[in-house]
């Protein structure tokens, strides 16, 4: 199936946005290919064995999103920008999740034991990334708008800067202080 041009996205999101129905159901189609690219671009990452799977990730993120009454959808790069904020979140959520748990809990042991521990710092990891970003954003909104599309959404410079509306040599710089500036923000964070 031959993805549709930008602006029959568009079309169906304003139409999706006004009330109509019958382009919702245009668009599950349409959007779901670009969804399950940017999951499974992310979660390629992650860690193997990692029990949060592409569906999965894709499934929460488009609950999350037609659950979004009070937006006024006008383009396909601004929907594609908040299905990346919804995935970080339910990302950073899952990582939470696991964090939390008891190494162990009553099960009985595997043989996996190391994976398991990667998978813990993975999480730990993503929690501080996720709060250096939202430390970002205080700072540098856009900066962090970057980060977000190009690392948890998965998004090419080009894809990025036409989400938000820029250069694609401003969201290269964009990216490198930023990256700069977490490298910083991370070690900062980490035990001495």
């Amino acid at each position: 199936m031959d993805a549709p041009p930008p602006n029959e996205i568009t079309r169906q999101l304003i139409a999706w946005s006004h009330g109509d129905a019958e382009a919702l159901e245009q668009l599950i189609p349409t959007v779901y290919q670009e969804l399950r690219r940017m999951a499974g671009r992310y979660l390629r990452q992650e860690n193997p064995g990692h029990t949060l799977q592409p569906t999965a990730l894709v499934h929460e993120a488009w609950l999350r999103l037609i659950d979004q009454t009070r937006v006024n959808w006008q383009n396909r790069a601004q929907f594609f920008g908040v299905a990346a904020q919804m995935m970080r979140r339910i990302l950073v959520d899952h990582a939470k999740t696991k964090h939390r748990e008891k190494r162990g809990g009553g099960a009985s042991k595997l043989s996996l034991d190391d994976v398991i521990n990667l998978s813990q710092e993975r999480a730990a990891d993503l929690i501080a990334l996720d709060d250096a970003l939202d430390a970002l954003a205080r700072i540098d909104e856009r900066k962090s708008r970057v980060v977000e599309l190009r690392y948890f959404g998965g998004f090419s410079v080009e894809e990025t800067a036409q989400i938000l509306e820029v250069s694609p040599d401003t969201v290269m710089r964009d990216w490198k202080m930023a990256k700069a500036w977490l490298y910083q923000e991370l070690k900062r964070g980490e035990p001495r």
